[in-house]
Order: structure tokens, then C-alpha cells, then sequence
């Protein structure tokens, strides 16, 4: 027993006793698979933010381990940054199993394997993503995948760098009448559109740095630079990279004001 509704409502209908319930609460905070890995069952009651299987320096057989776990106490699995042995074992394992369904974002290299009968719950809140080429779409995929896991209606627009600064107005126009409440923006080389954007709308933009680039600014250090130093109010920033990061902090935002 792993939901905490259910222990709860089988605590109010005397069905256990605080003693027990206690228990049940306490053994099922952490699972352990093997000597591998600790979920933490409860994060996304928690904190609203799914955990995520993170696949790389995993082996393929780790990671079918640990999906295997969360799909023991959960409905569904996420899992981010695999390559292409992991991929195959897990659609091995279960493509023939019609409990359920798998979708695989190949751009965004995300794999989320749910029930048949299981789907994600609207919370309302729409979020805008943008990329300034197209260099950044991996990771623009990557926050759209985890974004719409939490709930979150994602409009998406691509390759608007500033190189041809005309085309950002349009599609940013379409997103701010669409009621966007966030706006996530990947840009690699020097990173100059999340300011740009940000001076732009009366929304949180959040940057995402991107690891496109050569000589002093090679790996996203860059644009990360150019993001920290932006003179634009209502931007934030994650890590080069975080599609994931990005992806979270946004729809907690979103989902709180649609709420």
C-alpha cells in the first residue's frame, strides 16, 4: 500500500490503526531496489514535481530495474537522457505488455511508460517555449515532455534566434494571447533571445542556457554569462542544459495561477 489517500481513508474507516497507518506512511517514504537506487515515492505529492528516472551512466538492465519499481507503486515512469541499448531493453520489456503505453520523445531523449487507463491530470497551466535555433530543440522537447506530465498545456515555438530578430514577434504575440503564464526560452552561442523576451512580456521568463558554441563561450558558458548579466527584469535561469529544471519550476508557476 503506497498511496496515501488510501491509507488515510482506510485510517478514517478504522480500517487501520493509527499505529499501523503510521507504519505503512514511514515504510513506503523510501523504496530501495537492490543496492542501486532510493525512490522517493512520495515527491510528487511532496513538492508537485515527478521524479525522474535520470539514465545516463546507468546500465540498460538499471534502468529496467528501477522503472520496474516505479511502476510498482506508481502509474507511470519518466525516464530522461537515455541512449539507444536502454531504449531498446525497455521497449523490449514492454511493448507486448497491454497494461501499458509507451511514449518516447526521441528529440528530448524522454521515455514516460504509463498505465493504459492512466492519464495526467489538467492543472491548467499553459506554458510557452521558445528556442533561438534549432541546435536547442532537444532540450525545448526535454521541458516539453515534463511540463505536460505536470499537468500544463505547452505551446511551442522554434528556431527564432536573434540572427533574424523578426521572427520572435509573432509567435510571442500568439503566446501572450493564448494566456501563457510562463514562457521557457533555450538559446545557445551567446544566449541573447531570453532577454530579448523577457524585456518583451510581463510573464516570468525562464533561460535556459544551452550547450551550443565555440571558443570562450563553448559549452553554454556563454550564453549562461549573457543570461546571469541580462538587464531584462523577470528573468531566471537554470543550469546549461536543465531542460528538466526549467520544465518543473515553470509549471509550478503556471499551475499555481491557473489555480
Amino acid at each position: 500500500m503506497t498511496n496515501i489517500k488510501d491509507i488515510l481513508k482506510q485510517l478514517i474507516d478504522k480500517k487501520l490503526s493509527i499505529e499501523d497507518a503510521e507504519k505503512f506512511l514511514k515504510a513506503n517514504l523510501i523504496e530501495e531496489v537492490g543496492d542501486l537506487a532510493k525512490l522517493d515515492i512520495f515527491r510528487k505529492m511532496r513538492t508537485g514535481v515527478p521524479e525522474v528516472i535520470y539514465s545516463e551512466s546507468k546500465s540498460p538492465q538499471m534502468v529496467l530495474n528501477i522503472t520496474n519499481s516505479f511502476l510498482k507503486t506508481k502509474k507511470f515512469a519518466i525516464i530522461s537522457r537515455y541512449n539507444e541499448k536502454q531504449k531498446e531493453l525497455i521497449v523490449k520489456s514492454f511493448e507486448e505488455n497491454e497494461k501499458y503505453n509507451i511514449k518516447i520523445n526521441e528529440l528530448g531523449k524522454i521515455i514516460i511508460i504509463k498505465e493504459t487507463s492512466f492519464n495526467f491530470v489538467k492543472k491548467g497551466g499553459i506554458i510557452g517555449i521558445i528556442t533561438a535555433g534549432s541546435s536547442d530543440i532537444p532540450i525545448a522537447e526535454e521541458a516539453k515532455a515534463i511540463t505536460e506530465t505536470m499537468g500544463c498545456e505547452v505551446i511551442t515555438s522554434y528556431d527564432l534566434g536573434i540572427a533574424g530578430i523578426h521572427r520572435i514577434f509573432s509567435p510571442l504575440s500568439e503566446m501572450i494571447k493564448k494566456g501563457v503564464h510562463v514562457i521557457i526560452v533555450c538559446a545557445g552561442m551567446e544566449g541573447t533571445l531570453p532577454g530579448v523576451v523577457a524585456a518583451l512580456v510581463d510573464i516570468i521568463v525562464i533561460g535556459v542556457p544551452i550547450s551550443s558554441g565555440y571558443g570562450m563561450g563553448k559549452k553554454g558558458k556563454g550564453a549562461l554569462i549573457t543570461m546571469l548579466q541580462s538587464c531584462s527584469p523577470g528573468l531566471l535561469v537554470v543550469n546549461i542544459d536543465n531542460g528538466f529544471g526549467a520544465a518543473a519550476s515553470a509549471a509550478l508557476i503556471a499551475n499555481k495561477i491557473a489555480k
